[in-house]
């Protein structure tokens, strides 16, 4: 039995489960329901949860499911695992084939995003992209925030795409899985170098991040704010340091992310506010107050995720909220599920960004109307791709016109 079970105390079936579990689930689906419960209940009170680890945001590092085996963490009876070293961040510098990925999601307002890293050392223990590092052989634990890789070639790869005669522009997300300003893109630069190359191809991009270290290009953003090609979108989750730290280990504070709304609206750049995701029973009484905080600072739009828990997500989080929050993980749990048709994801267009059902729908409403009260996304001016300018192909003759 998992974490992520203990709202409705059933066993979850798991394609990552041994094959010496299955009887075991088989015996006590024989069982009457209430024997069920109560032996789900002793076996979920006698397990122990993983120690966070200083710096990092999931607890563990389980074999991801494409894995033919199942890596756990086993206390050998000398506190082995009580004072765990700091795990060190290692970065794989590697040449992608493209650097454009496509999407026809009729849920989301954009067609095409680039993400120059796989993985995030920020460590957000909520972030819906860490089952991603499974398709490399890793974990979406801690494999997700420690094996990290650099696509050193993103802007090379970007310019070629932008100079085919086939090319039509359309908005850009810049980080639309991993943050694009994540800490290592300090001595990376690979996003500094894919702005860079759409500023000279006057190209419109939406760039999201939570991380003041966008602050660094305002000599490529505030002109390009000024030609109508960029907005950028700042994650504000919680105003509570002490949660923000739990949750988003090595991302910057709440109050540097209202300060970098602050800078980057004063330059100029279109500047909205992400209250993503909406945790029920943990973050979800401060959605009034960040929009008024993001207002304030100088935010023109707003936007909200309600908990996204896909795949591998669900557990990690679930273990996560055992040792930070054990008394109000069923509570949790059981929210997640009311806003999820029972279940705790469900990747439906239209429901898997706000979820669906009575919470949901509150939560929806509460969005709706503060946003309304601080004239939040009021205007929404659309970036300008007639402007765009394709990149000259080495040898080729230059266009006169």
């Amino acid at each position: 039995m998992t974490y992520a079970d203990a709202s409705t105390l059933v066993e979850r079936p798991c394609a990552e489960s041994s094959r010496a579990e299955t009887p075991r689930r088989a015996a006590d689906a024989s069982r009457p329901a209430p024997a069920r419960r109560r032996a789900a209940r002793r076996e979920d009170a006698a397990e122990t949860p993983s120690l966070p680890r200083k710096g990092r945001g999931a607890l563990s590092n389980a074999s991801g499911r494409f894995e033919a085996e199942r890596r756990v963490e086993e206390d050998d009876g000398w506190a082995s695992l009580e004072d765990l070293p700091p795990l060190r961040t290692i970065v794989s510098r590697e040449r992608a084939k493209s650097i454009v990925t496509r999407n026809d999601s009729p849920d989301i307002s954009f067609d095409r995003s680039i993400n120059p890293y796989r993985g995030c050392e920020h460590g957000c223990v909520y972030c819906f992209a860490r089952p991603s590092h499974a398709f490399l052989g890793l974990s979406a634990g801690l494999d997700f925030e420690t094996r990290l890789f650099a696509k050193v070639n993103a802007a090379a790869l970007l310019e070629r795409e932008l100079s085919s005669p086939a090319y039509q522009p359309k908005p850009i997300a810049l980080g639309a899985n991993t943050d694009p300003y994540q800490p290592i893109e300090r001595t990376e630069r690979l996003t500094r170098g894919v702005l860079e190359t759409l500023a000279k191809a006057r190209h419109p991009v939406g760039v999201v991040t939570k991380s003041a270290l966008v602050l660094r290009d305002l000599d490529l953003l505030a002109p390009m704010a000024a030609q109508g090609l960029v907005k950028v979108a700042i994650s504000v989750t919680t105003l509570d340091p002490v949660l923000a730290r739990r949750m988003e280990p090595r991302a910057p504070s709440p109050e540097r992310r209202l300060e970098t709304i602050r800078r980057l609206s004063e330059a100029g750049v279109p500047t909205a506010v992400l209250t993503a995701p909406i945790i029920p029973a943990i973050n979800d009484s401060e959605i009034e107050a960040i929009l008024e905080r993001a207002r304030a600072a100088g935010a023109r739009e707003a936007g909200y995720v309600m908990l996204r828990l896909p795949l591998e997500l669900r557990d990690l989080f679930a273990e996560w909220l055992m040792a930070h929050y054990p008394d109000r993980l069923r509570r949790v749990l059981s929210l997640v599920r009311s806003t999820r048709g029972g279940k705790l994801y469900d990747g439906a267009f239209g429901k898997r960004m706000t979820g669906a059902g009575p919470y949901a729908w509150m939560i929806g409403r509460r969005f709706e109307a503060a946003a309304a009260r601080l004239g939040l996304g009021k205007s929404r001016a659309p970036l300008r791709v007639d402007l765009f300018e394709r990149p000259t192909r080495p040898g080729e003759q230059l266009r006169l016109f």
